[in-house]
């Protein structure tokens, strides 16, 4: 079994509605989707969701990396030779781990339809049956953000992720109000992308945030302030949460010595895809840090692959992979059944792509051979 031809397609994805965080805005999202063909005829696919502000990389660095460094080293490999793919890759370029991801992913794909398994199955088989879905409501104003919280829990939702960051003391605003409009059994996580800054200032903001029974916060100080973290997890009853601050098996071995979180969220753009997402979920559980999957608004193809490592263990309790009900259209199928998901026993990642949609949605594309 051998890979013999990679395609690429730049594709746009339009959201429903503008997506609003910290340090930024988005009517759309850029992605990269990646066909892998086999030599028995077979595909896979993976996806990349390039975000500067987090890994440095862009939509055009991605695809050029994708098309010249990374698909041409990997014709003629075996797709289940992922670790020697991994290596490859390592050995060939430093870092990108978005456009790595893609290739993992959709190795994993080909891989699982090859041998008739899903992809959970060739991670550690599949613990859970089911998972819930949290809503991640945009940075907005008080009063909008209630409203939507209020609707989600009558849509069924039971918890939901408040994106703050922006102004400190209107984020306090933000939070009391949709606790205020939601009961105490409904989970409200609040994710700061780095918007508090440093660790004086998110120390008196969760003073203010006493008695809001708030399940955890993430990301409160700058991605690099390890030792910010350190503070604050000290200081604070409610649990901390890494996200940006965590990429590698280096951030990971930093974050497990100094104690610097209560719990992780293990991104596959942030990582290389599904191999080192599995490594730093096992570090994780060694050290007894509960971890999280979490989303760069990624289609039903990565965002699928996000699920499969979910499903498949123990310690990761939270996924908040909900790209694909954000979309005017998409590339793929993963269904949801809100407020929970299932997957189902397709081999491979389990969703059929549209080709159609692809091209529709595609900006440009190539496509990558061995060359004679």
């Amino acid at each position: 079994m051998k890979i013999k031809q990679v395609d690429l397609f730049a594709i746009e994805l339009q959201l429903n509605n503008p997506f609003v965080v910290s340090y930024g805005g988005y009517n759309s999202i850029q992605s990269i989707i990646v066909k892998i063909t086999i030599d028995n005829g077979l595909v896979g696919y993976g996806e990349a969701v390039p975000d500067i502000y987090v890994t440095g990389e862009t939509l055009e660095s991605t695809y050029n990396i994708l098309a010249h460094t990374l698909a041409p080293i990997i014709i003629d490999e075996n797709p289940l030779n992922i670790e020697r793919i991994h290596d490859l890759m390592d050995e060939t370029i430093f870092g990108v781990p978005t456009a790595k991801a893609a290739i993992d992913i959709a190795c994993y794909d080909v891989a699982g339809k090859s041998v008739g398994l899903p992809v959970y199955m060739l991670i550690g088989g599949r613990y859970r049956e089911s998972m819930p879905i949290t809503h991640v409501l945009s940075i907005d104003t008080p009063e909008n953000m209630a409203d939507e919280a209020a609707q989600c829990v009558e849509a069924g939702y039971r918890s939901l992720k408040l994106k703050v960051g922006t102004e400190p003391l209107e984020d306090v605003k933000k939070i009391k109000a949709v606790r205020e409009r939601v009961a105490e059994d409904i989970a409200i996580r609040v994710d700061v992308n780095q918007g508090w800054k440093n660790s004086a200032t998110a120390l008196q903001i969760l003073d203010k945030l006493a008695g809001l029974s708030i399940d955890w916060i993430e990301q409160p100080v700058t991605a690099i302030d390890i030792d910010g973290m350190v503070e604050i997890k000290s200081k604070s009853t409610i649990p901390m949460m890494i996200d940006e601050g965590l990429h590698s098996s280096v951030e990971m071995r930093q974050i497990i010595s100094k104690r610097a979180a209560d719990k992780v969220n293990i991104k596959l753009m942030k990582c290389g895809g599904i191999y080192p997402a599995v490594k730093l979920a096992h570090m994780a559980e060694m050290a007894g840090i509960e971890c999280q999957i979490g989303s760069m608004v990624e289609s039903s193809i990565g965002s699928a692959a996000g699920f499969h490592v979910a499903f498949s263990k123990k310690i990761i309790t939270s996924a908040e992979l909900t790209g694909p009900l954000k979309f005017e259209k998409d590339v793929g199928d993963l269904q949801y059944d809100i407020p929970i998901i299932k997957l189902n026993e397709r081999p491979g990642l389990g969703i059929d792509v549209n080709e159609d949609i692809l091209q529709e949605l595609t900006v440009y594309s190539e496509s990558i051979r061995r060359k004679s």
